[in-house]
């Protein structure tokens, strides 16, 4: 019989394939284009084709107007962008470059190329800025013209108008008028902070070149022309004060140059300071590259070399002190500007230089102009010596301290805790399981509400000797004090209990004696260093069942599981079993060897079920803090050999051992 095809299945067949043409593919997926908070980036792209005339030589004038309809336009007085007719594609190059991906003029590089340095590298930014704008309205002044044309969301709406230039009209350059499109974007105001700053940063980086931003709700205007360069513009953004006077320099190939291109190279600006906040901010033809890359890698190893062979020249390092490239950067600051025929940025927005020959490129300009202006200014050269042997050695102390890992300013989870879902901490409870076999198994029978499971791999490192400093470089200790919220501190520290994540923190390890070591080690642990988790009374231990005691049915009552902690509850189970009839020897009894040989259901049945579990607060007692340390420290102590044998001398007879 013949199988009946489901009707409701989506067919995938030729038919199911989609190409998309023109600018689809930038409103399909806007942000491997650009970054989509706010429409920054898409004014950016036309601000760095401006920027990109003035830095080929062709302009001094870039303005900036902030409309009150929330448009904006980007003036320049550059070559202005050609509006004749394409050779190959029939079509006016003025309108290719907007509504073309990978169209525009920056393709070919080097000599007798429109543009030997540029920002603009694959003919995408402004077919983005098109794509994303309600409406785009182009102006280029050329050749004695004026050509105009109007697009929206990346179309022409009004076809290419040609007209004679009249009285008032510029002679050369572009003019560009953006409505973004707020669908695209989380927010559809521009950060006036950021905008301030990147034009200010294109002022800097073109001495002699004007940047003018007009805002016509607020009625001011700002203007940037600067003179001095990355000089002024370091010391105007600097708080601390220099060590010593700033470094400065550029380094250009020339025509000759074995590696590089003519006119690659860097410009520097490098400030040291004892305090404040450092000030790092690097460019390539132009572009802010907000994550660094390879050229700030040059500038970093370049200074490196240089401030190592001026101390090992001079004797100045101090036994056992080890030089590393952050020490002498870690009080730097610097803008580096630099020129790379054809960077390799990573990804559209360009916010990092991936170009390898980049660290080799600025490295070779910084490190022998800094090692001459080193050994004339020797004073100055022992002073920043000085400061980075002063990194050095901080650094080297702060290793013996081992701080808690963190990313993005807040303590990183650990990976293999298994958080719960619920944010109720009076609700919440963690359990520190021993091994990672029995932590699946409770990971499978937990409730996933309100209970955490956090895996510790082998015995926990006997913590009563260890200073509280050095706590971190175990990582299972470290991993522990982060899921539950709380830093280790002492029994007179006030330590910040806001951070709290479970209301009840349970151990939860093997009833035989490994796991009552383990027990043991985590208790001197929380005693020793989270003393107030136990005086908040949140630290429990978990009392799983050593023995399975499986019963034949007997009368009424069905078969049945009974579970034993010790061998007391076993006899008082067998007990029970005869007084209620059953034939001796038809049980049978399971030893558990560990949590791991536990299914899922028997955990959450025997120790993680709040109905059924046995589940024990750990407190203080009759013992006053002084005395429970006396006897920790006798039980714990690395040097309290004689002080144990003694107490097991005179308790030994009392004590039941498992075999």
């Amino acid at each position: 019989m013949a199988t009946k095809q489901p009707t409701t299945s989506p067919q995938y067949s030729e038919g199911s394939i989609r190409v998309l043409k023109g600018l689809e593919p930038v409103k399909q997926r806007p942000g491997m284009y650009t970054r989509t908070d706010n429409p920054l980036h898409i004014i950016q792209e036309v601000l760095d084709n401006a920027a990109d005339e003035a830095l080929a030589g062709h302009g001094k004038k870039i303005g900036v107007t902030l409309h009150t309809d929330g448009s904006v336009t980007i003036d320049d007085d550059g070559r202005g962008i050609p509006f004749g007719m394409h050779p190959e594609e029939k079509a006016p190059v003025i309108e290719l470059v907007f509504t073309r991906l990978h169209a525009g003029g920056k393709f070919d590089k080097g000599q007798g190329g429109a543009y030997s340095f540029s920002g603009g590298l694959h003919g995408v930014g402004v077919s983005v800025t098109n794509a994303l704008a309600k409406r785009m309205e182009v102006t280029s002044y050329r050749e004695g013209q004026v050509a105009r044309l109007v697009f929206s969301a990346g179309d022409v709406i009004e076809p290419l108008v040609l007209r004679p230039q009249v009285t008032g009209d510029r002679k050369l350059g572009t003019s560009v008028r953006v409505w973004p499109d707020a669908k695209y974007f989380e927010s559809s105001a521009l950060p006036m902070n950021e905008l301030v700053h990147l034009l200010r940063s294109k002022a800097v980086l073109m001495p002699g070149v004007s940047v003018t931003l007009a805002n016509e709700k607020s009625k001011e205007t700002q203007n940037w022309l600067y003179k001095g360069g990355l000089r002024d513009y370091l010391m105007q953004s600097l708080t601390g004060e220099l060590v010593i006077p700033m470094f400065e320099g550029d380094g250009y190939a020339d025509s000759n140059h074995d590696s590089f291109a003519e006119g690659e190279g860097a410009a520097w600006a490098v400030a040291f300071t004892e305090d404040g906040q450092p000030v790092r901010e690097s460019y390539v033809n132009l572009i802010p590259t907000s994550a660094g890359g390879t050229h700030d890698s040059g500038l970093r190893d370049g200074l490196f070399t240089a401030v190592k062979s001026f101390i090992e020249l001079h004797a100045l390092l101090p036994k056992g002190v080890k030089l590393l490239p952050e020490d002498v950067f870690a009080r730097a600051s610097y803008v580096l500007s630099a020129k790379v025929l054809d960077p390799q940025f990573q990804g559209q927005i360009k916010e990092r230089l991936n170009s390898r020959d980049a660290v080799r490129l600025v490295s070779s300009y910084v490190r022998p102009t800094m090692e001459l202006w080193l050994n004339q200014h020797v004073e100055y050269g022992k002073k920043l010596a000085e400061l980075a042997i002063k990194a050095a050695q901080s650094r080297q102390k702060a290793g013996q301290k081992v701080e808690k890992r963190k990313g993005s300013g807040v303590a990183v989870l650990p990976g293999k805790l298994t958080d719960c879902e619920s944010k109720d901490i009076a609700h919440n409870e963690v359990f520190l399981v021993e091994g990672d076999s029995a932590g699946g198994s409770a990971k499978m029978g937990r409730n996933k509400e309100n209970q955490a499971i956090l895996p510790l791999r082998g015995k926990v490192l006997n913590t009563w000797e260890v200073e509280r400093d050095r706590l971190f470089a175990n990582n299972e200790i470290h991993d522990i004090s982060v899921a539950i919220g709380i830093d280790p501190h002492g029994p007179n520290d006030s330590p910040d209990m806001t951070g709290l994540r479970y209301g009840k923190v349970c151990i939860l390890s093997d009833a035989d004696v490994d796991g009552s070591h383990i027990q043991v080690l985590l208790l001197t642990l929380f005693f020793r260093h989270f003393p107030k988790l136990i005086e908040a009374g949140h630290v429990y231990v978990a009392r799983p069942p050593l023995f399975r005691v499986d019963a034949p049915a007997r009368g009424k009552k069905p078969a049945s599981k009974v579970y034993a902690l010790d061998e007391g509850e076993l006899t008082a189970i067998l007990d029970k079993l005869r007084k209620d009839g059953v034939r001796e020897g038809s049980w049978s009894i399971s030893r558990f060897k560990g949590l791991g040989e536990m299914s899922a259901e028997q955990l959450w049945d025997t120790t993680l079920n709040p109905d059924t579990r046995r589940l024990m607060p750990v407190q203080l007692g009759v013992l006053d803090f002084l005395q429970t340390e006396g006897l920790i420290t006798q039980l714990m102590g690395k040097g309290e050999a004689a002080a144990r044998r003694e107490l097991m001398e005179l308790h030994g007879d009392s004590i039941e051992i498992d075999v």
